[in-house]
């Protein structure tokens, strides 16, 4: 077996630590604070107005939707409840099945669960990481069919309504081609961007797409509120829902407490949202460090034997959230060795998310061919991307 005596698991190593500063340790991905977060949080902590009411949580959500061109942005606690809410908003109930790539992060299928739906699992393909809108058309051509206007699954019964793409580490799915399944199958598309802050298809930001997206700001992201997320979407009645309903459905009243559906509480607090707005103010500086960092990865790695670096797809603008290596077949049973070596080391490496529906609580839920993300999963490991690694350094 070729690279059994360890020779190329170095080589990968010595080539990460030529990008890489001389550190003792070097997480996966950081936070970078070297804006006026203080000031924020300060003058937050100062208003009194720390919860999920006040100024800087509009501000967030105002600076959201220039950045990304979304008419509207809801901020949200987390990630997965903005996916969530844009599932039952996007009208997903209960006994549905919504597609979700198996090569996602557990946040995807769960959401779908929350909404008491079943996850049914699509493949990737290798030129974007993500969904695969080829080969889930010639899939559903099979097992769909349309009654009444409804998207089914001959095999179940029951109604397929969404589709929710995610855009892998940051890079875009092939949108135009799943839209024209959407259209063809009557799904809905709610677009889990919560990994793409910064990343354009073909000139437009991901998670306006859509009907409904969903972001991320944890503490990995591209940018961080400590814990965050917020829904996009083109639609104000939506837009308007959303807030209601993250706000456990109360109706406007100086003094009464009355609800008029079911609620969550999942608005973000004021203090996180300031966190935010000084995060957002430096975005466009991170995404340029990432790329700078992409590139570098990318001249390295152009002449190693047996992996290449994962570049953007030619129609995309990647935010590089978390930059990858993808192995040579040849070279699979090295990843495990390379994953041990290089954290010894103190490169921080970890592989793919196990697939959704090798997952015990997943395993019986219904899914396509996934032959191609069961290869990446063989064959892809994510090394160091914090944005400050995108600056010069001397070695």
């Amino acid at each position: 077996m070729k690279g059994s005596d360890g020779k190329f698991v170095q080589n990968i190593i010595k080539t990460l630590q030529s990008v890489l500063p001389v550190k003792d340790n070097i997480p996966l991905h950081e936070p970078e604070f070297s804006g006026r977060e203080w000031e924020y949080v300060k003058d937050c902590l100062d208003s009194g107005w720390v919860s999920s009411v006040g100024a800087y949580v509009n501000r967030f959500e105002r600076m959201l939707c220039d950045y990304t061109s979304s008419p509207y942005a809801v901020a949200a606690v987390n990630g997965t409840s903005a996916l969530h809410i844009c599932l039952l908003l996007a009208g997903v109930k209960a006994g549905d099945e919504v597609l979700v790539p198996a090569l996602t992060f557990v946040a995807t299928a769960n959401a779908v669960t929350y909404c008491r739906a079943i996850p049914h699992f699509a493949d990737a393909e290798e030129r974007t990481l993500g969904l695969d809108p080829f080969k889930l058309n010639d899939y559903l051509h099979e097992v769909g069919e349309l009654r009444g206007g409804v998207c089914r699954n001959r095999l179940t019964g029951r109604p397929i309504r969404a589709v929710a793409p995610m855009h892998t580490f940051g890079h875009p799915v092939d949108l135009d081609p799943l839209q024209e399944v959407c259209e063809r199958y009557h799904l809905v598309m709610v677009e889990d961007a919560a990994e793409s802050l910064g990343s354009l298809y073909k000139g437009r930001h991901t998670g306006t797409r859509g009907l409904l997206s969903s972001l991320s700001f944890n503490g990995n992201k591209t940018i961080t509120t400590g814990g965050g997320g917020a829904i996009l979407t083109n639609s104000a009645s939506m837009a308007k829902l959303a807030k209601h309903i993250t706000t456990q459905a109360k109706t406007p009243h100086r003094w009464e407490f009355n609800h008029d559906m079911v609620g969550y509480n999942y608005r973000l607090p004021n203090i996180n949202a300031a966190l935010g707005c000084a995060q957002l103010e430096q975005l466009p500086g991170f995404i340029e460090k990432k790329r700078n960092l992409a590139k570098r990865y990318q001249k390295a790695f152009r002449t190693i034997k047996g992996v290449r670096f994962y570049s953007e797809p030619d129609f995309a603008r990647s935010n590089y959230w978390l930059n990858v290596l993808i192995l040579d077949e040849e070279y699979a049973a090295e990843r495990d060795d390379l994953l041990e070596s290089a954290n010894k080391t103190g490169i921080m490496t970890r592989p793919l998310w196990t697939l959704m529906h090798k997952l015990d609580m997943y395993k019986d839920c219904p899914r396509m061919d996934l032959s191609v993300a069961e290869d990446l999963e063989s064959r892809v490991i994510n090394i160091p991307s914090s944005s400050c690694l995108g600056e010069q350094h001397d070695r």
